[in-house]
């Protein structure tokens, strides 16, 4: 299922160390990584409350990589006029954050931010099927939003394979992002069930052996399904 389809890795910096968060980004980019995966929440939403535009700006001025912003807000597209002065920026919205998730999309897209799509453990893939037209992208939740280093939510794995098979019939251009306890003994399920790109914060941010490590460990451990 999967070996058409390349391999991105998204390390999640809401596991990285904030004193030193340059250089934890820049290590995950010379270490391979494919992306930065940058977690917003606001409390509402979410019980949580993590960081906004002000990190994002250093996030951007340490790589060159793609940034994947995970919008666990209300209203996320409010953000979106502010947020589209940062380059090459994906913004993930919450299916279930709006009264009017395409009106959310619409508007995240005309403000110049490629728009993607996530849906909790509990919301079906029904759920966003209306709107598979207008995104290349989808996140699948295999941990309740809110908070890093929960363990995979491996009765998610349908929902992985449900999506592929969306993919493969009908939305070719589909990438399949799974985030939430993502580690080396995740990685190939998710992987197998046909997930495009892996997010993973603690997973490579609190490798023993460094971010880089952290970043090759969970590539190989994808790869190793064949």
């Amino acid at each position: 299922m999967t070996s058409s389809h390349p391999l991105k890795i998204s390390p999640s910096i809401l596991s990285a160390d904030f004193g030193r968060l340059a250089e934890d980004v820049a290590e995950a980019e010379a270490g391979g990584a494919d992306e930065i995966h940058f977690d917003v929440m606001d409390g509402q939403f979410v019980p949580g409350i993590t960081f906004g535009f002000v990190v994002l700006q250093a996030v951007r001025a340490a790589t060159s990589l793609p940034i994947d912003v995970h919008m666990m807000v209300k209203e996320p597209a409010r953000y979106a006029a502010e947020y589209a002065a940062i380059s090459n920026l994906t913004m993930t919205a919450h299916v279930e954050s709006t009264n009017d998730i395409e009106a959310t999309l619409r508007e995240i897209e005309s403000s110049g931010i490629r728009p993607a799509l996530t849906l909790n453990p509990d919301t079906p893939v029904d759920a966003i099927m209306a709107m598979l037209a207008n995104v290349d992208r989808v996140l699948v939740m295999t941990v309740v939003p809110g908070a890093g280093g929960q363990s995979f939510m491996h009765e998610m794995l349908p929902k992985i394979e449900a999506l592929a098979a969306l993919r493969d019939s009908s939305h070719s251009n589909l990438e399949i992002a799974v985030d939430g306890g993502i580690k080396v003994d995740t990685a190939p399920l998710a992987r197998a069930a046909g997930a495009t790109t892996l997010i993973s914060g603690s997973g490579i941010f609190g490798h023993a052996d460094g971010v880089r490590a952290g970043v090759a460990s969970i590539r190989a451990a994808a790869d190793s399904i064949g």
